[in-house]
Parts: structure tokens; sequence; C-alpha cells
């Protein structure tokens, strides 16, 4: 067995991850709890907590093994080794993905300063690198970010490779990036596969993909050892085929022997008069038109359809009724969304939306007026 020790999130993970990967003491970046055991298996080297953006929160564990696996397939895909950029927090995968290839790289990472993300701060942390090959990795909201500012997006076209998550990066924005010069590459991947392990929709190192009745399963070095405390999940999602082990998703995808397409999260449908309708199809059609590209979109309740997707933006420069015949033409009139706008779209400390709190604030906007966008 290893000891467990919780470590506050700051600039002191990265000595406390080294300290990990070479032996000595699994941690936690965090918060202490009273759930957590005071030992974990000898494998174990770190232990990250989800959001729980979607669902109930989840410990996953992953060993040394994994979590350098990952990084060395990463820095074979973006060309070679580099310094990075901290501007995630350490207690999510990201965050700790930047400090594993920083190790597995023998660099030190610049870590952008303050409790928010600033163009003006990233500049200072862009100030204080000494290596010429330079990466991050960002949300897509810091990208739009930098991008807003002409000399952060100048700066940012000086990287070798700007690590942003996923399918949830509207094509709008990384079109606006390349248009910059900055060389976007998109990252797929979660806790439970180390951080990302596909880019551009393509499998880096030795990470295998196959579809199983519509869901991605992911296998490779770089999967953890399940969930802590969990057996029951962690024998649910990690499960053995073929003598070869996968990480069952929850996402639905089309792979084609060598690219992989995500659709959304198969758990995230909703029923609109019969019909069901994919809320991360409906995002990404929404996202794609102009001014939307903050667009989260969530199902709510209605009398009439049992349930509809309702598109909620900070943005104030929009054309509702084109956006709206954009999902209908596309996704057809089930999937036509309403559009709500927030005074500012709720955020999790990682960046990304805070989907349970935008459909809370949306529920009570809507609570003031008719809510079904069908008539």
């Amino acid at each position: 067995m290893r000891r467990l020790r919780v470590v506050p999130a700051g600039e002191g993970v990265f000595a406390e991850l080294r300290e990990a990967l070479a032996g000595g003491d699994a941690i936690l970046v965090g918060e202490p709890s009273p759930e957590l055991p005071d030992h974990v298996e000898q494998r174990i080297a770190l232990v990250v907590e989800t959001s729980g953006s979607t669902g109930r929160p989840k410990r996953v564990a992953l060993s040394a093994d994994a979590l350098l696996a990952n990084a060395a397939a990463s820095e074979s895909a973006l060309g070679g080794p580099g310094q990075w950029v901290l501007a995630l927090p350490t207690h999510y995968i990201a965050g700790l993905n930047v400090l594993a290839r920083s190790l597995a790289a023998q660099t030190e990472p610049v870590t952008v300063a303050g409790k928010h993300f600033t163009a003006s701060a990233f500049l200072d942390a862009v100030d204080r690198m000494s290596q010429p090959e330079r990466f991050t990795s960002l949300v897509p909201a810091q990208l739009a970010t930098l991008l807003e500012d002409r000399a952060a997006s100048r700066a940012l076209a000086g990287f070798a490779a700007v690590l942003v998550g996923g399918q949830a990066t509207p094509g709008q924005l990384v079109d606006r990036a390349a248009g910059a010069g900055v060389r976007v590459r998109r990252s797929y991947g979660s806790s439970e596969t180390s951080g990302g392990c596909v880019y551009d929709g393509v499998p880096i190192g030795t990470t295998a993909v196959r579809i199983v009745d519509g869901e991605i399963w992911l296998g490779g070095p770089s999967l953890a050892e399940g969930y802590l405390g969990d057996p029951e999940l962690t024998a649910e999602r990690f499960v053995s085929d073929g003598g070869v082990r996968w990480f069952r998703t929850a996402d639905g995808g089309e792979f084609d022997g060598s690219t992989l397409t995500v659709t959304g999260r198969r758990d995230d449908v909703l029923i609109s008069g019969g019909v069901k309708v994919a809320v991360a199809a409906v995002e990404r059609v929404v996202r794609e038109q102009p001014g939307l590209s903050d667009a989260v979109v969530v199902a709510v309740p209605d009398a009439r359809w049992g349930e509809v997707p309702v598109a909620a933006t900070a943005s104030r420069d929009i054309d509702a009724d084109a956006a709206s015949a954009a999902v209908t033409a596309e996704l057809g009139v089930a999937a036509r969304p309403r559009l709500v706008q927030l005074d500012a779209l709720p955020l999790l400390a990682s960046g990304k939306p805070d989907r349970l709190a935008i459909r809370a604030a949306v529920l009570g906007l809507l609570e003031k007026g008719p809510r079904s966008p069908r008539g």
C-alpha cells in the first residue's frame, strides 16, 4: 500500500507530482475529505477528482506509468519537448497534464498568475519563459480571451502548439485562431485516460479506439486504474475484451480506422415530442452561428413537448431567429432551441461551463415567460 496525501492547488503541486511519479506518496490535489482513505494501492500515484458538471463526482486513480505514457505520447505528437505555460487549475487533469509533460520534457512550467485568467497575466507568463519551443493548454473561453487581445494573439502565434479541449471547441473559434497564425490542436480525452489522448481526431502514441454500439471505447497505456472506492463503477466503465482493457467513455462517435469524430454524450439526449434530440449536436450548430461561440445548450421541461433545448448565451449581438433556423435545417424541428440571454455564463474552476448552474439560471428566467420554442 501507498500513503495518500492531499496537497493544496498551486505552484507547489509541480514538486509534489514529481515526488509522486518517482515513487513517493500518492497525491490528490484539492481539499481534505473524511471520505478519503489514508492509503491506496501501490500502483496509484495520483487521484483526480472530476468536476461533476454532468454527473456525480468521481475520484479517478492514475498510475505513474499511465501519466508518463500520456506525456510521452503527447510530446511525440507535438513534435518534441518544450516549455509549457500553465493556464489551467492544478486540481484538474488538464492542468496536471501540463505538469506531467513538463516533467517528461525536463522543463519548468510557467504559471499564469491571478485568480481569474486575463490576457495580461498570460503575457506576463510568456515574458517569463526561457525556452524557444513553447506550448500551452487552454479551454475555449481562454483561447477566445487571448484572440481578442492583439498582443496576446501575437504571442500565442509564437507557440509551437496550443492544445484546446476537444469537440466543444467551436469551429468558428478554431478558424479565428488559424487566421491569427495560432496552431491549435483539438484534444479529446478525460481523467480516465490521463487527459487528452486523441489530437485532431487522431489517437496519439499507442492509444486504441473502437466503437461499440455507437459508444467510443479507448484503450492503451494511459488508462486509469479505476475509481477510488467505487469498484462497481470501475467494473462498469473499465472492461476487458479479448485480453485488451478498455475505458467506456459514454461518448458517441464514429471511427474510420484513422480519425475519430465525437458526436456528443450518449447520455445527454432529451426527448421532445417523442423525438430524441442530442443536446451536443444542437450546441454544435448554435455555436457555429455569428456571436454565439459561447452558447451552452441545456434541456428544460416543457408542458407540451416534455423537454425542449434552450441555448444560453452572454452575447448581446445575436440573431436568435437565424440560429434557430440553422438548427432546424440541420437537425429537425424537434431540435429547434429557444435562445436566452444571461448576464454571464457560470463557469467551473476549470473554465468549463457550469451546466448545472446554467440550467438553474435558465429555468429561473423561463419562469417569467413561455418556455416552448416551438409553436
